[in-house]
């Protein structure tokens, strides 16, 4: 019995190792901008291969980000922690910002639909 419970982890740590490394080369890239409209704009992310989803809407005022708000975020339990990266974005006017430790995977999902809300508004990186 001992003996399958190790097969088990080994065989866990390979299957969900491999799987979250691949996320983890995902980068979002915030788009110019200047001279654009203010507004307020939507993006949503699907992040492949795991259940996270977000759907978000961008406030851009003179130029700047002013405020994110997460219209929808689907995530396992610990993944609602990221959901403060929004406020490092405001603040460094960047999607160049730390993940959440524990929830790397929430943190891109919201990365990307930022980036995606500004990209719809046709604000390109």
């Amino acid at each position: 019995m001992k003996k399958f419970f190790v097969v088990l982890a080994i065989t866990f740590m390979v299957l969900f190792g491999s799987c979250s490394s691949s996320y983890k080369s995902i980068r979002a890239v915030l788009p110019d901008l200047s001279n654009r409209a203010d507004g307020v704009y939507r993006g949503e992310y699907s992040m492949s291969g795991t259940p996270n989803k977000a759907a978000v809407e961008v406030t851009v005022q003179n130029e700047s980000i002013t405020a994110i708000t997460i219209v929808r975020h689907v995530r396992s339990p610990i993944g609602k922690k990221a959901e403060k990266i929004t406020d490092s974005v405001i603040e460094q006017q960047s999607l160049n910002v730390d993940v959440i430790s524990g929830a790397t995977s929430s943190s891109i999902a919201i990365l990307k639909a930022i980036e995606n809300a500004l990209q719809a508004a046709g604000i390109e990186p």
